[in-house]
């Protein structure tokens, strides 16, 4: 149950467009907060950027969703 569990968690499910769109607007994001063009909430673009980066979403894997090319 254990292996299943850290299979389900740690499984890429985010494809390669949306961790380029990912990284992008989360990047953005971070930048214009440090740049203090936005508030303190523009920080929440660490989020995409980690997922983009890592190629796994949290919310992707509670709802079975995933935008990886499917493997033949």
């Amino acid at each position: 149950m254990h292996s299943m569990l850290k299979e389900a968690i740690m499984s890429r499910n985010v494809g390669t467009i949306d961790r380029l769109m990912r990284v992008a607007i989360g990047a953005v994001l971070v930048a214009l907060a440090l740049a203090g063009v936005v508030g303190g909430w523009g920080y929440i673009g660490i989020i995409p950027l980690l997922s983009g980066a890592v190629g796994a979403c949290p919310a992707y894997t509670l709802f079975g969703f995933s935008t990886c090319a499917k493997k033949a």
